[in-house]
C-alpha cells in the first residue's frame, strides 16, 4: 500500500482496495500499522538471530548495551531504559546472571532494589558485538533509500 493509499483509509475515505476506515466492518488486518510493525519485528528479529553469534536475544542485548551505558543501575532503571516491563527485565536479568554476563547486588541504600553492573565477560560481548549490531541495523534497513532510513526513523520516534 502506498503512503496516500494509507492516508485514505486512515481519514475514512475508501481504499484503493474498498475497505473502509480503522473501526469499520471492513477492518483488513494487512492494512493496520501493528501488523506492518510486527512483520518489521518479525524480519529484524530474522537478521539479528542469524548475524549475531554469541546467541543473545535482541532484548538480552539490548540489555546489555544499556547497562554499559548506564551502570551501575538498578533493574528497574534498565527496564524503563530498555522499554521493558518488569517480568520482561527480570527474566532477561536473570538468564544474563545465569550466562554470568550481569552482576546483582542489593541497593546499599534500598535493600529491596537489584544494583546491576557488566561482568568483564559482559563488557567482552558487547566490544565485541557492537559492529554485528550495526549490521544488523542496516540489514534491517537495507531494502529502503537512505531518505526512507531517516524518514522511518523519525516517525518511529514520533509514535513511541
Amino acid at each position: 500500500m502506498d503512503i496516500s493509499s494509507n492516508e485514505q483509509h486512515l481519514s475514512g475515505k475508501p481504499t484503493k482496495n474498498g475497505t473502509g476506515p480503522a473501526g469499520s466492518d471492513q477492518y483488513a488486518l494487512g492494512e493496520q500499522i501493528g501488523f506492518f510493525l510486527r512483520q518489521a519485528n518479525q524480519r529484524h528479529v530474522s537478521i539479528f538471530a542469524g548475524l549475531m553469534a554469541e546467541k543473545l536475544t535482541t532484548t538480552q542485548w539490548a540489555a546489555l548495551v544499556k547497562l554499559k551505558e548506564m551502570q551501575p543501575c538498578s533493574q528497574g532503571s534498565l527496564g524503563r531504559e530498555t522499554a521493558m516491563d518488569m517480568a520482561t527485565i527480570k527474566g532477561v536479568v536473570d538468564r544474563l546472571v545465569r550466562r554470568n554476563l550481569i552482576n546483582t547486588a542489593p541497593d546499599p541504600s534500598d535493600a529491596r532494589r537489584l544494583v546491576l553492573t557488566l561482568t568483564e565477560e559482559g563488557i567482552a560481548i558487547v566490544q565485541r558485538n557492537l559492529s554485528v549490531a550495526l549490521e544488523i541495523s542496516r540489514e534491517t534497513l537495507r531494502p529502503l533509500s537512505t531518505a526512507e532510513q531517516m524518514m522511518l526513523m523519525e516517525l518511529l520516534r514520533k509514535i513511541s
